[in-house]
Formats: structure tokens, C-alpha cells, sequence
């Protein structure tokens, strides 16, 4: 009986060893991929050109963080200003000075359900990752 525990308790460890790095990974690049996206939609989005985040940016957002493997349905975007308009608004840009956050968040996914194994506890299904930037508007109309 004691062989039995002990093989349990190797063969779980070892799987855990295994693959976790592997889950580990995935997070980690899907982490930087939505930072890279919030880095991108701001500089095209503050640029002198438009002072805005539409919905069709965010939209073609979606579509290239899709070709990452997430799904374009679960990845959310909180955009702001800290003058309180719209920031998605394309017919009335943010002007020059006026900042402009964006948030892209998106599902864990069950990345750490092999973390029990250890016992550890895994984030809850309804948290998600996020990325986060801010960056001021240079348009001028």
C-alpha cells in the first residue's frame, strides 16, 4: 500500500513537472502578445492622425490576437480618457494632451489546473489576464 501512494504521489509530481512548464509558456506569450496590442492600438490610436480607438480598430485587434490562438469573442477592451469623452469616438478625437488608457483582458483559460496536482490553487474561472497602457493624444484638428 505504501509502494501504491508512493508511486501516485511520483507519478503525479512528475507530471507536473512535465507539463507545467509548458502551461506556464502559454501564459507568458499570451501576456506579451496583449501587451504588444495595447502598445500598438495606442500608438496608432494617439497618433496625429486620429485621437481615437474605434470600435473597427478594436475589432481588427481582435482578428490578430485570434491568429495567437485566443478566441475573439472572449477578449474584452476598457478604453478611457482622463478628460472623460468617449476615446472610441471617431467623430470627435481626443486632442493633443488628453491621455488615453486602454485595458485588453482576456479568460485564464484553466492554463493552471495542473497546478492542483502541487496544491496549489489556480485563479478562478471568471479572472482574466490584462494588459494595460496609457499614452496622450496627439491630435490636432
Amino acid at each position: 500500500m505504501k509502494q501504491i501512494l508512493i508511486f501516485v504521489l511520483f507519478a503525479a509530481l512528475l507530471c507536473w513537472i512535465m507539463f507545467s512548464p509548458i502551461y506556464k509558456h502559454v501564459f507568458i506569450v499570451r501576456q506579451a502578445v496583449l501587451q504588444q496590442e495595447v502598445d500598438y492600438l495606442l500608438e496608432i490610436g494617439a497618433s496625429g492622425n486620429y485621437g481615437y480607438i474605434s470600435e473597427q480598430m478594436q475589432e481588427q485587434s481582435r482578428q490578430r490576437l485570434a491568429r495567437f490562438g485566443m478566441r475573439a469573442d472572449d477578449i474584452a477592451f476598457e478604453l478611457a480618457a482622463t478628460s472623460g469623452l468617449a476615446a472610441s469616438d471617431p467623430n470627435a478625437p481626443l486632442i493633443r494632451g488628453t491621455g488615453i488608457s486602454l485595458t485588453i483582458s482576456y479568460p485564464y483559460e484553466n492554463l493552471f489546473e495542473i497546478d492542483r496536482l502541487i496544491g496549489l490553487t489556480p485563479p478562478m474561472p471568471d479572472e482574466r489576464m490584462r494588459a494595460f497602457g496609457m499614452k496622450m493624444s496627439e491630435y490636432v484638428p
